[in-house]
């Protein structure tokens, strides 16, 4: 059998080697090896190496992979902008701009308590938007290029449809960071945001560390210490779990919420300013909407009774006539 004639093979070896042992004794040493000089310094622990996502940062990329199929299944998360199946009016942009860019989505400095739709005084930024994009630890580097090339033409695209000059990649002199952070930096987002905004109330604090699943992605903007209804910076949360689609999908609505549209609405149609999902990317009437809101005739503080008016001539300018 294969396993007896292994056996023995083993034995002979073990008695060549105890022989070799007595029959060949080394000579001792002639000199006296030299003492390690003492500014050489151990070498360096190898890395340890990296462990990857996490089980639970793993399972959420599966999850919005799921997530991101079945909407396209469904035919939503349109890319197309809107068309002719997509008509609206100016009353409709009217009355959307006013659900849009008059309320908000979530009561302030409450975390995730809906808002109840309240009517609040318009909201915008008058400076720069300097936008810069920052990454977790868990964010593999190949992503972060493409990342960075989103922002930039993102940024470009909404300076033009605004007409106010917002730009990327300001690095430390930016006010709109844009966060690119997944599960497993939870703590570093905490921390990140604790440092840009030093005296940031608990709860909204508590979002950037325990963000449910069901939201994909959030932005905070933050008014100006002197003016409540004028923004001074922002903070933009972008899941790294996230497919191509619903990544992009994030940096179109959240970063032009962070300009003041910060409300959604289910009667904006074509709208990313919609809890349906029907449009992944900023949509016609999305830029028409921002391009009302940084008309130099609207002030930051104006009630919508005050703005109706100006809103009505710009909208007939915009587009050429009334409805």
């Amino acid at each position: 059998m294969r396993t007896a004639g292994f056996a023995r093979g083993l034995l002979a070896a073990a008695g060549i080697a105890s022989l070799a042992a007595c029959t060949d004794t080394p000579a001792p040493p002639t000199a006296t090896p030299q003492a390690r000089p003492a500014t050489l310094k151990p070498p360096a622990p190898a890395p340890a190496p990296d462990p990857g996502p996490s089980e639970r940062s793993q399972n959420l990329a599966a999850y919005y992979t799921r997530v991101e199929a079945s909407l396209v299944a469904q035919g939503l998360l349109r890319t197309d902008g809107g068309g002719q199946d997509t008509p609206y009016t100016d009353t409709d942009l009217l009355r959307n701009f006013e659900a849009i860019a008059f309320r908000d989505e979530y009561a302030r400095n409450r975390g995730l308590i809906p808002s109840n739709g309240r009517e609040r005084a318009l909201r915008k930024w008058t400076g720069p938007v300097r936008m810069s994009v920052e990454f977790g630890t868990s964010v593999p580097d190949a992503e972060r290029d493409a990342d960075r090339a989103l922002v930039r033409r993102y940024a470009a695209r909404l300076a033009r449809v605004t007409g106010h000059p917002i730009s990327a990649g300001a690095g430390a002199n930016a006010n709109f960071n844009v966060l690119f952070m997944g599960e497993d930096d939870r703590d570093q987002a905490a921390d990140r945001v604790r440092t840009l905004v030093p005296n940031i109330n608990p709860a909204s604090l508590d979002l950037f560390r325990r963000l449910p699943r069901s939201i994909h992605c959030l932005v905070i903007a933050f008014s100006d210490n002197n003016d409540d209804h004028t923004y001074r910076r922002a903070i933009a949360l972008i899941r790294a779990e996230h497919p191509s689609l619903l990544r992009k999908s994030c940096v179109h609505e959240e970063l032009a919420q962070g300009l003041g549209l910060a409300n959604d609405s289910p009667r904006a149609r074509p709208s990313i300013f919609n809890d349906d999902d029907e449009f992944a990317l900023l949509t016609r009437q999305d830029e028409e909407l921002l391009r009302l809101l940084y008309s130099p005739r609207l002030k930051p503080g104006m009630s919508f009774e005050t703005a109706r008016p100006i809103l009505t001539q710009l909208i007939a300018e915009q587009r050429g006539g009334p409805s």
